[in-house]
């Protein structure tokens, strides 16, 4: 099966690389915009799997970037996280009714991220690390 692609929409040039290091190694292939403009260009162009969306970048903000997805029928149905700095309970708010599945603040847990990735795109959870199976070893 192949790897879910996921599209990182972020100004910030360490976030973005940040979270796209930690997507790659958890064998998710990803694409990069930094801004509002070219984040709907790469989604029309990459038709991702999934979207994790800043708030506060050039060229529009994520706002407009799901206002602009709901207008094209294919991308409307992508499921968008928002991983924002942006603080208070409106833009929390005003993102899950624009249509986000879920509202990520910054800095975001890496394991928090991953979770909520799998959850929104239907995978099983994995775990941190192998269970151990007491095999009667005394």
């Amino acid at each position: 099966m192949p790897n879910k692609k996921i599209l990182i929409v972020d100004d910030d040039r360490d976030v973005q690389q940040g979270m796209n290091l930690r997507l790659k190694a958890n064998q998710y292939d990803t694409c990069l915009a930094g801004d509002a403009f070219s984040g709907v260009a790469e989604a029309r162009r990459s038709e991702p799997d999934l979207i994790l969306l800043d708030l506060g970048m050039p060229a529009g903000g994520g706002f407009l970037v799901m206002e602009r997805l709901k207008m094209i029928p294919s991308l409307a149905v992508i499921p968008v996280i928002v991983v924002s700095a942006r603080h208070g309970l409106e833009n929390q708010k005003r993102a899950l009714e624009s249509g986000a599945k879920a509202f990520l603040q910054k800095p975001v847990d890496d394991d928090q991220l991953l979770a909520v990735i799998r959850q929104t795109l239907g995978e099983p959870a994995r775990m941190k690390k192998p269970a151990l199976c007491n095999q009667g070893v005394v």
